[in-house]
């Protein structure tokens, strides 16, 4: 059964539960809720949540581990023979579920019964040739020994499904049969139902908080595997990056960080200022009508896909830029020999970052008490000065917040440096030359068919974790500087 349809009879279970659920409190207490201990509905969304809670989570559970069990039983099956020269267990393993969906594709159209499915061999059928007509291209003939593992992987996978799908049904069943038994009127559903709301929370919380944990684990296993393979010396003080997956790399991160940090920099040169005045005056000068059409105005922009600024920078700012310092152009100089650069980036990364700074930064502003104002116009403060000396100081802390958010943002993008800033990975301090940053690495050490075994795939991970301390560095900091300034104006 889909899981989908799963999901649906679950919750129609739980729909009927809860009136019928409510419906017996009633009858218990003569029909006149007076006499029920909680309100009527508590006893229907505590039959509800005992038949939602435990059959959902044993789904969502069942469902991400299925993969990865009958991947690693499926895969430990395989003979050595099925993995060619130069693959790994990870291609083949990718081949086989490609072709058991290809033959579940087979079955659902029509063309082929799930008998022929389950006995068909690949000495006497082009296994091929049969996933082509259902739209599965593989680039290679099927061998017997994958054949065999797909049809194990179907099978599993069927039998993992019917398994699920009973043990659901069953706990929901149960669920609603033991909660509608325990539902009189005495019965206190409302402190079941608000502790059960309670650890739900709890466990929303928590696996928020887990999920994080697991992100920054995964990136720690992977740079100590990584750090086992290649020096840490040559990765944090190495000054030349040249990933070669043949071996002798030179995985220095220092490049790729100056980049970082340089096309950032250059960013924040235009976000900040035009984002800080855009909200002082958004905030201080502009009338209602103005602030009520150009404040959503500006917001639109970060709306905008970043593969469109992208874009923009490839197709449009960067030639612009390439027309006026480039050789023959306006100014007749040759300082830029290429579009993708790092203004080219950086100023449309800016363009982009002025929305998270212009309004965190004008709802800041506007949260200053109108009466710091009124006390400095009454000492005879003009507006500018009351704006410089007065409001300024006092938003300081949200504006740093904000500061701080573009500055991570900027960071942590992609589309647009790998589309303005090129992908040349080296020192330059000219910013009409091309750099690259940490995250267009890491796409780029990820992207296609990497062993994850090498140092040169691994490094993307040291990578991430880089770039993850140096964020929480940077979010320290301003934590700091937020709290010391807040102090004054507690």
């Amino acid at each position: 059964m889909p899981v989908l349809w799963l999901v649906l009879i679950v919750f129609a279970l739980a729909t009927v539960g809860f009136f019928v659920g409510r419906m017996r409190a009633l009858q218990s207490a003569g029909g006149d809720s007076r006499n029920l201990h909680s309100l009527p509905y508590f006893y229907g969304t505590n039959v509800a949540l005992k038949v939602l809670v435990p059959a959902l989570l044993v789904l969502g559970i069942w469902t991400l581990l299925q993969g990865v069990i009958i991947n690693n039983v499926v895969s430990s099956g395989l003979p050595a023979s099925a993995i060619p020269e130069g693959s790994t267990i990870g291609l083949v393993m990718s081949e086989v579920r490609r072709v058991a969906e290809g033959l579940d594709l087979l079955v659902a159209e029509g063309l082929m019964s799930q008998s022929q499915s389950e006995n068909l061999r690949a000495e006497f059928t082009d296994v091929r040739a049969r996933l082509a007509e259902v739209g599965i291209a593989l680039g290679a003939n099927v061998e017997n020994s994958v054949l065999k593992a797909a049809q194990s992987y179907r099978s599993m996978t069927a039998t993992g499904s019917v398994i699920m799908t009973l043990l659901v049904l069953c706990l929901a069943i149960a669920g609603a049969g033991f909660s509608i038994a325990q539902t009189h009127k005495n019965f206190r559903a409302r402190n079941t139902v608000e502790r059960g709301v309670l650890v739900l929370l709890i466990a929303a919380a928590s696996l928020a908080i887990l999920t994080t944990v697991g992100i920054v684990l995964s990136m720690v296993f992977e740079t100590r595997n990584f750090f086992g393979l290649h020096s840490w010396t040559d990765f944090f003080f190495g000054s030349t990056w040249a990933p070669n997956f043949r071996g002798d790399s030179e995985l220095s991160i220092l490049p790729l960080l100056w980049g970082t940090l340089y096309i950032s920099f250059v960013a924040l040169l235009v976000a900040v200022p035009v984002g800080l005045f855009a909200a002082i005056y958004l905030s201080e000068y502009a009338s209602r009508p103005v602030r009520s059409f150009a404040k959503p105005l500006l917001e639109i922009l970060a709306g905008i896909p970043t593969i469109v600024y992208g874009l923009f920078a490839l197709v449009t700012f960067g030639p612009f830029l390439l027309r006026i310092f480039g050789d023959g152009g306006y100014l007749g100089i040759d300082w830029m020999t290429d579009a993708r650069s790092v203004a080219t980036a950086g100023i449309v990364m800016g363009i982009m970052l002025i929305p998270f700074v212009s309004s965190l930064s004008d709802d800041i502003i506007n949260a200053v008490p109108q009466s710091m104002r009124d006390g400095s116009y009454g000492l005879g403060a003009t507006k500018s000065e009351t704006i410089k000396q007065v409001v300024l100081p006092a938003a300081l802390p949200g504006i740093v917040g904000a500061i701080l958010l573009a500055t991570s943002r900027a960071i942590g993008e992609t589309m647009i440096v790998v589309m303005g800033a090129g992908a040349i990975a080296r020192f330059a301090g000219n910013p009409l030359e091309a750099l690259t940053t940490i995250t267009t690495r890491i796409v780029s050490q990820l992207t296609g068919d990497g062993d994850f075994a090498s140092p040169e795939t691994l490094v993307a991970f040291a990578l991430g974790l880089t770039l993850f301390v140096l964020t929480l560095g940077l979010n320290v900091l301003a934590l700091y500087i937020v709290r010391k300034y807040r102090e004054q104006y507690e």
